[in-house]
């Protein structure tokens, strides 16, 4: 706790994450307005619903998954991108996902998502952009390098996003990470020269 007290950013977006999920998994009514629902966004123009739905989640278990990737990876980030920039970084990520998965399902009415997997994805590339080497768990369980982790998420998301249907957003996933990734770019210009020289170090 003491650690989140020092990253803001981080633990006001699990507390708002925890209590909308909370309050719409309890309340159908309001997981229905938010929702990311393709045809109430292009008929009614209810483009609210790119932000609010990043904040629904389908149950407990899909709650913590994302919140556990934003507790570990997010004070990171914030820690390095500083409380403004990190924040940046997130809606960008966030809005990016569900801007992908809206042109590439805006032809489908009843197409619907909830999560923060679009900001949490962009969250995790860009910590894999500052630590390519750092070990992590794939599934959990399967250790590999950062680096490793992120390429295998960006091809293996690409083309499951491709499958006509699923009920996984995967396309929000690597627009996520892919605005996630640029955006720790832009607000850290150097960050390109350290994961280089990193590489280098490695099998140089």
């Amino acid at each position: 706790m003491e650690n989140l007290m020092q990253t803001p950013v981080t633990l006001t977006l699990i507390i708002a994450n925890v209590l909308v999920s909370y309050m719409a998994l309890t309340n159908r009514d309001i997981f229905e307005k938010n929702v990311f629902w393709i045809g109430p966004i292009r008929q009614k123009k209810q483009w609210y619903r790119f932000v609010t739905s990043a904040f629904l989640h389908v149950n407990g278990i899909h709650l913590f998954i994302n919140m556990f990737v934003l507790y570990e990876f997010g004070r990171i980030l914030e820690s390095i991108l500083g409380t403004a920039g990190f924040l940046a970084l997130y809606f960008a990520a966030l809005l990016a996902g569900n801007a992908w998965e809206y042109v590439s399902k805006k032809n489908n009415p009843n197409y619907r998502a909830v999560g923060a997997s679009g900001a949490t994805s962009g969250v995790i590339l860009a910590f894999c952009l500052f630590f390519p080497f750092s070990t992590l768990l794939l599934f959990f369980v399967i250790p590999m390098w950062a680096i490793v982790l992120a390429i295998l998420f960006i091809v293996g998301s690409y083309f499951l996003s491709q499958k006509p249907n699923t009920m996984i957003a995967h396309g929000a996933h690597l627009g996520g990470a892919l605005a996630g990734l640029a955006m720790a770019l832009i607000l850290r210009p150097d960050a390109w020269g350290m994961f280089m020289m990193q590489v280098a170090e490695k099998f140089g």
